[in-house]
């Protein structure tokens, strides 16, 4: 028996919403073959003009504040002469821009982003987390934007009782013997989309998709502003401990004058043992930074996907100091109502936002009717030459389910579905306050940084040029070397404060950079 199908689709308007219906007939043809493909075809078509119920996504309304900060900004900050302590001013501009850690003028700093852009081994997670969105989508996509076809091979041994089937007076005196049947099979299958629970569902693995590639971005951003953050931490430590090992030296030296003045009697011994517990104190200091720049080096190596013994066979970390990095003077300024479509983390809240809402849009198509079309045409036969001769089985179904009691399941899933919208709006909101604050955070710490810093410059001249003149009245004879040493021990004071504000605003201007989502 040979068969084929035509249909016919019309899509009809139903309250409140566009919904389609199809109807079919069934006419004998020569070609079983073309009812599958018309199948699909008609399928598709009735997906087309097929409605899609649920909420459409939209972006949430940007912030309306105008500034970062309650306090109007100045447009630059006080400068000071001295190394990093220049004036640095805040441009308007449409985006931060990009490689953003280049600014700092250090090729070693430079290399050591690109190596952890290329390396480490979040990015590497990240990377393959998108990949596996992108296969869930086109996993999702295949699977419902298209008709299942498959393909079955089978052989079965069989005996026939045709009394079992109440033919018992036709095979009175009859015998029948097993035979094998060898059939060869082809079944499609598709549920028409008339309420769009399939489109919902993929529009809610595409923004997974979306969330995974922000995801991408924010791990970007930060795995370069936390080496970057390290390498000045780095140079700051080491700084520190130089100056802090001057420090000991020259306290040490007025512990020895210490000493042989309370040998001769002239100081009391509790001006000694005063002397004493500062150089123990400055002495006790030394292993935390040292401790400190370990970590950090060890840290570092992290961040560029090496073992922390590796780091030092690999680059001469020794090259980082303050006076080699530039301070960036023209930083980027965008308006907050651009920072959301700017941050990668707020662009990963909005797309499980987008996610949430399509999943509003899945829990409420489920409520209606859902029609699955199938088809299949296969050939049985007892001899397997004869499989190719052709087709002589076929079958064609259409099925409608409506949901009808489900013990408030159906309604509670759609509940929980518009409450974890509610629950990703909020959470969106909270990340765009959370970018605002880190902006005004950043620029507020820049302002006070430089404020800090022109202090602590006139200070560092001031103890040098007493130390100076400490010197030259040494020499003439006119103080004692312990008055000497005093304000040397002044002055070195001064600059491992001062070594300690440099490093602060470094990092300081990089947070911006990052709280901003400039791009790697």
């Amino acid at each position: 028996m040979d068969a084929a199908f035509a249909f016919r689709c019309r899509a009809v308007r139903c309250a409140p919403v566009r919904c389609a219906a199809v109807r079919y007939s069934a006419v004998r043809s020569n070609a079983l073959l073309a009812a599958v493909q018309r199948l699909a075809v008609c399928g598709v078509g009735v997906v087309l003009s097929a409605c899609t119920v649920g909420p459409d996504f939209h972006r949430p309304d940007a912030v309306a504040v105008s500034s970062y900060t309650t306090a109007p900004l100045a447009a630059s900050t006080v400068a000071s002469a001295d190394p990093g302590g220049a004036a640095q001013h805040f441009v308007p501009a449409q985006t931060p821009g990009d490689g953003w850690w280049r600014a700092f003028g250090s090729p070693l700093l430079d290399t050591l982003v690109q190596q952890a852009l290329d390396d480490s081994p979040t990015l590497a997670e990240a990377r393959a987390k998108l990949e596996q969105a992108q296969q869930d989508y086109r996993a999702q996509a295949g699977g419902t934007q298209w008709p299942s076809v498959d393909a079955n091979l089978s052989t079965t041994r069989e005996k026939v009782d045709p009394q079992a089937l109440g033919f018992g007076e036709l095979a009175q005196g009859r015998s029948f013997a097993p035979f094998t049947l060898y059939s060869a099979q082809v079944t499609v299958s598709y549920t028409l989309d008339l309420f769009g629970a399939n489109r919902r569902a993929l529009e809610a693995v595409a923004a997974q998709v979306d969330y995974q590639q922000y995801e991408l971005e924010a791990a970007r951003l930060t795995v370069a502003g936390n080496v970057v953050t390290a390498a000045i931490r780095r140079a700051s430590l080491a700084r520190q401990i130089a100056l802090t090992e001057a420090l000991l030296a020259i306290q040490t030296e007025q512990l020895d004058i210490a000493g042989r003045r309370y040998q001769a009697g002239g100081i009391a011994e509790v001006d000694l043992l005063s002397q004493r517990t500062l150089v123990e104190q400055t002495r006790a200091s030394l292993p935390p930074l040292r401790t400190q720049l370990a970590q950090t080096d060890h840290q570092l190596a992290i961040y560029l996907g090496r073992a922390p013994a590796e780091l030092a066979t690999t680059h001469d970390l020794a090259s980082l100091d303050l006076d080699t990095l530039v301070l960036p003077t023209d930083l980027p300024l965008t308006l907050p109502s651009t920072l959301a479509q700017q941050r990668p983390d707020i662009r990963a809240s909005e797309a499980l936002l987008h996610q949430a809402s399509a999943n509003v849009g899945v829990a409420t198509a489920n409520m209606y009717p859902r029609i699955t079309l199938s088809g299949s045409a296969a050939t049985e036969r007892l001899n397997v030459a004869d499989l190719l001769t052709g087709f002589n089985v076929w079958s064609f179904g259409a099925g409608l389910t409506q949901p009808l009691f489900h013990g408030g399941e159906l309604l509670a899933r759609k509940r929980s579905s518009e409450a974890a919208w509610q629950a990703a709006l909020a959470v969106y909101k909270q990340t765009v306050l959370q970018g605002l604050q880190q902006v005004a955070d950043a620029l507020r710490a820049l302002d006070q940084d430089a404020l800090a810093l022109q202090a602590l410059d006139a200070a560092q001249r001031s103890a040098q040029r007493a130390a100076g003149i400490a010197g030259e009245r040494y020499a003439a004879g006119g103080i004692s070397q312990l008055t000497l040493l005093d304000t040397q021990r002044q002055a070195l004071q001064t600059g491992l404060d001062r070594t300690k504000a440099a490093a602060q605003r470094y990092a300081d201007t990089a947070a911006l950079y990052q709280a901003l989502g400039a791009r790697p």
